[in-house]
């Protein structure tokens, strides 16, 4: 089996699969039309986001079994095109469900504990206590949106700083020991920090925005570790201005390019986030920690090996 590679990667992908014989080609740089005309003499694809692949890329790869994408969301393939035409999809959420659990942990203790601001202050020669009190997670409710990997696994890390967890998911009867399902009215009814743990679809495109702010009944912390588009911003912008979200936390903004690789807007809600002391932005990188591109690579390589070996 023929293999094209579109992205770098963990290098076990490299070593473990030639291991098996397969036969392995590296194209880091060619563009999408460059990748299209050639991608009939390939058996499958690994990727991770430089590429889309969308219906006339997918029609093109007439011989394509399978796609792997190192990563979880596949937002940038064409699934139901894919479906049609019998290629198996392949992902790994697996691999980084930790990294990002912590990320979000780690985003909630800087921002509750003004921990980046009040060191700022200290280093230019501040010393301010009152102005740097904390808000504690201890006895916080936290509402999940999504019970994947992503939201289990934060359910997990939050239920050992004594948060009660609560979460809506579209898959009946996941409720477990860290976290309780809960319907959609419910968590606006009783969270205190919303966190989204969702992919990218028609349905969650803008799934946060005015009206559903406008629902929530608490005063509450923000928090996107999933997909920029999961939330129209300048709702959120009004609701940091107003006080209805105390902060928001944000490793990923509707702003980004589709690769993830840099943002391609810059405008005045872009701007308050950045400037803002209500926000803490990071680039994309909850799922990125030095162990989860190792285990995203090696769940990769499990399956497909499960499946072609």
């Amino acid at each position: 089996m023929k293999i094209l590679l579109l992205d770098k990667n963990h290098p076990l992908i490299t070593h473990q699969l030639l291991e098996k014989n397969f036969i392995l080609e590296e194209d880091f740089s060619s563009s999408y039309d460059e990748v299209c005309a050639k991608i009939q003499n390939y058996d499958s694809v690994i990727i991770r986001s430089r590429i889309p692949l969308d219906a006339n890329f997918l029609e093109k790869g007439k011989n394509l079994k399978f796609i792997a994408r190192v990563g979880a969301g596949m937002e940038n393939i064409d699934i139901p095109v894919a479906e049609k035409l019998g290629i198996q999809l392949i992902n790994s959420p697996e691999g980084n469900r930790d990294s990002v659990a912590e990320h979000v942990v780690g985003m909630l203790l800087i921002l509750m504990n003004r921990l980046f601001i009040a060191s700022q202050e200290v280093k230019n020669g501040v010393w301010l206590r009152e102005e740097n009190r904390g808000d504690e997670l201890l006895g916080k409710t936290v509402g999940l949106i999504g019970y994947g990997n992503m939201g289990k696994t934060t359910a997990k890390r939050l239920s050992g700083f004594g948060c009660k967890v609560i979460f809506h998911d579209i898959l009946p009867n996941l409720s477990d020991e860290f976290a309780t399902q809960v319907s959609l009215e419910e968590l606006k009814e009783k969270a205190e920090i919303l966190s989204l743990h969702i992919p990218l679809t028609e349905e969650t495109h803008y799934l946060i925005n005015e009206k559903f702010i406008s629902e929530m009944k608490n005063d509450f912390y923000f928090v996107n570790t999933a997909r920029g588009k999961n939330i129209e911003t300048k709702y959120l912008v009004e609701a940091l201005k107003s006080g209805k979200v105390k902060g928001a936390c944000l490793d990923v903004l509707e702003y980004e390019k589709s690769s993830f690789e840099n943002l391609e807007v810059d405008n005045e809600d872009l701007s308050y986030l950045l400037n803002s002391e209500k926000a803490i932005v990071t680039p994309h990188i909850a799922g990125w920690t030095h162990q989860s591109k190792e285990k995203l690579a090696q769940v990769i390589v499990d399956k497909i090996i499960a499946s072609f070996c």
